[in-house]
């Protein structure tokens, strides 16, 4: 996360790093059970070979996403929020290609496979925002600022990985479960409550989706 303050009254330039740590209805689907078991997340920009539902398989992808947002001078600390952009450029999914998310939101979602089809406990995704943001002056921006709504384009009612806020700690964003492909698109949002002192403001968030 970037925020940058201009001084005073100046503008307010708010962005989030994001990364991804491997290890009506919202877009959910079932996928065949398999070995060897496996999970899968993307965060932002990911790397498929091929779309799943033909037989693509993940592949590693490094990049950290920015999420961004710039304050007009006259509504920094006015508690208007402000709506944050990302940079991935990521809108289509890996399952079937279908463009899911628009531009500016950030794409999260991943799979669960299982071994077989017995019930069982899902895939969590958990969030970890413990780290405020921080300018080169030491000023810090709590993570407790930024929250986000969940959407997908042809879809509605409940997402799987829900509208939140960060807590400033670990938080459970959602789950995957069991032989299920799951994924909602974020629109992030600036709470623009205060005025912070001048400065570019930066910090991460992890995500890590976890199987038992």
């Amino acid at each position: 996360m970037r925020l940058t303050d201009f001084a005073g009254l100046a503008q307010t330039c708010v962005a989030v790093g994001l990364l991804a740590c491997p290890a009506a209805q919202a877009f959910t689907v079932s996928i065949s059970s398999g070995n060897p078991r496996a999970i899968y997340l993307q965060v932002g920009v990911g790397s498929f070979s091929g779309l799943y539902n033909s037989g693509g398989t993940p592949l590693a992808n490094p990049t950290v996403n920015i999420v961004s947002v710039t304050v007009p001078t006259a509504a920094v600390g006015s508690g208007t929020a402000q709506v944050m952009a990302s940079n991935t450029g990521a809108t289509r999914s890996f399952y079937d290609n279908f463009v899911f998310c628009n531009a500016g939101q950030l794409y999260v979602g991943g799979f669960y496979r299982f071994n077989n089809n017995t019930a069982g406990a899902g895939a969590t995704l958990t969030a970890n925002s413990a780290t405020a943001m921080t300018n080169s002056s030491g000023d810090t921006i709590p993570f407790t600022q930024i929250s986000w709504v969940s959407s997908g384009n042809g879809e509605s009612g409940a997402q799987p990985f829900p509208s939140g806020t960060f807590t400033g700690g670990t938080q459970s964003i959602g789950t995957i479960a069991r032989n299920q492909w799951a994924e909602s698109c974020m629109t992030f949002s600036y709470s623009n409550s205060s005025i912070r002192a001048a400065g570019t403001y930066s910090g991460t968030v992890t995500y890590t989706l976890t199987a038992p």
